[in-house]
């Protein structure tokens, strides 16, 4: 089995975005982002395991709460060994912060296609395009470190949302005086 180390290097040289979802994070309410996960099978050669499943962060603020943040539903001690608080060292250590206070990642599909990664991306692909679904992200990576690639895809989402949420931050405090 991989240190932790080794799973999160792994997983931030080979998660794919495919297609992430178009709007921003909420910075006033919960906001739930639901995503497809696609990772090569390490059983069955050639065949894909999907994940689909959804993140629902809440509240997610530039301005980082005294606590930190709280992971729920990743599965990181039952799939890695490793405990909540090893996982928050882990990215406090790395100057990694998520500015929020819980991430709560649900699964509600594990099935695995007799499809090569690719087939299932595009088949996943296009048919997110074809039902016009912009809120849905797809996201490929490793099998063994699926949350890795996860919160990697959270953090491009949070980067994403940085300025608007300074403008509606200096905004609020101008109307407040």
């Amino acid at each position: 089995m991989m240190d932790l180390e080794e799973l999160w290097e792994k997983a931030k040289e080979k998660t794919e975005i495919v297609r992430g979802r178009v709007k921003g994070l909420s910075t006033v309410s919960m906001t739930t982002v639901p995503y497809i996960f696609l990772a090569e099978s390490s059983i069955h050669e050639g065949h894909t395991v999907v994940r689909k499943g959804k993140i629902i962060v809440e509240k997610p603020m530039i301005i980082l709460p005294r606590e930190m943040p709280q992971f729920e539903g990743f599965d990181f001690e039952e799939d890695l060994g490793f405990g909540q608080d090893i996982i928050q060292s882990f990215f406090l250590m790395r100057g990694i912060r998520f500015p929020s206070m819980k991430y709560n990642n649900t699964v509600y599909e594990l099935d695995v296609e007799d499809l090569t990664l690719a087939k299932c991306s595009k088949k996943h692909r296009g048919r997110l395009e074809k039902e016009e679904n912009i809120s849905t992200a797809l996201v490929l990576g490793p099998e063994e470190c699926w949350q890795f690639s996860l919160l990697l895809y959270m953090a491009s989402l949070v980067g994403r949302c940085v300025r608007n949420d300074i403008l509606n931050l200096l905004n609020r405090m101008h109307r407040d005086e």
